[in-house]
């Protein structure tokens, strides 16, 4: 049978909650084939990061060059890439494949406030990976460092940032509001031209291990399923916010959001 295929390059959550398993756990859910590269092992749990583990240039580009020489993808959906030289590599590696829609994920730091990807590598990702990029998905602080500004505290703030952002050469930027601590969760796609809104109502929980993850890879999906950016885009927040109502309370820290809640929520409606 025909099957849409995404790849993601990312590292590996011992926990499952985010990186290469949350992904994963995202593409089979939206009924895409899933394929991964590690880019580094963490120990990692509900409390925290415990350890962060680069892997070697040669073994994160035989893993590309495994994946996309035989099977290809529809999508690549980037997450923890760590270094500058990682960064480097894996931009070189689309273009050579001549990879489609890229939906870049600028992981720097973990929910419990480990770094996850090195100072010095922001610029690579600016001058390397973000002119490629179909779709990036940044948070708020993830968009002010990209920016080098201090603090985004407000929609018309978000706004500024998206355009500047997309000046770094990124088709489409999605700009990731739920760092703001009043409102609704609402989130920016500039496409360039139009800005638009996407509102969902806030959910209060403290288990949002992986939301970024799991958003990044569902927009991915949805567009590797040959979804339109708005299109996809709408649907991941669907998903995510359904993971998001239905997050899971285990573990002794933040615990994971919940990715088998959108297909439960749809089935339960008779879809």
């Amino acid at each position: 049978m025909a099957i849409a295929k995404a790849l993601t390059i990312a590292g590996s959550d011992s926990g499952g909650g985010a990186g290469i398993q949350a992904d994963l756990k995202t593409f089979q859910e939206l009924d895409v084939f899933g394929m991964s590269v590690i880019t580094a092992l963490t120990a990692q749990n509900t409390l925290g990061v415990h350890g962060v583990y680069p892997q070697s240039l040669e073994a994160i580009e035989a893993q590309i060059d495994a994946v996309l020489s035989d099977i290809g993808t529809d999508a690549v959906k980037t997450g923890m890439l760590f270094s500058a030289d990682i960064i480097k590599l894996v931009a070189k590696k689309l273009k050579e494949y001549e990879v489609k829609n890229i939906v870049v994920d600028p992981v720097m730091i973990a929910k419990g406030g480990a770094t996850l990807l090195q100072n010095e590598a922001v610029n690579a990702l600016v001058s390397e990976l973000l002119p490629i990029a179909t779709v990036i998905t940044p948070n708020l602080p993830e968009a002010a460092k990209l920016l080098g500004v201090e603090e985004i505290r407000t929609i018309e703030e978000m706004n500024d940032a998206a355009r500047a952002l997309h000046a770094y050469g990124p088709a489409n930027i999605v700009l990731k509001g739920g760092h703001l601590l009043d409102g609704p969760a609402t989130d920016l796609l500039f496409d360039g031209v139009k800005m638009h809104e996407l509102t969902s109502e806030r959910v209060q929980t403290t288990h949002t291990h992986g939301t970024g993850c799991t958003f990044a890879a569902a927009i991915a999906a949805e567009l590797a399923k040959s979804k339109s950016i708005a299109e996809a885009v709408e649907q991941a927040k669907a998903y995510i916010t359904a993971a998001i109502t239905e997050s899971l309370a285990i573990g002794n820290g933040i615990g994971p959001t919940n990715h088998a809640a959108y297909r439960k929520l749809h089935i339960e409606k008779g879809r």
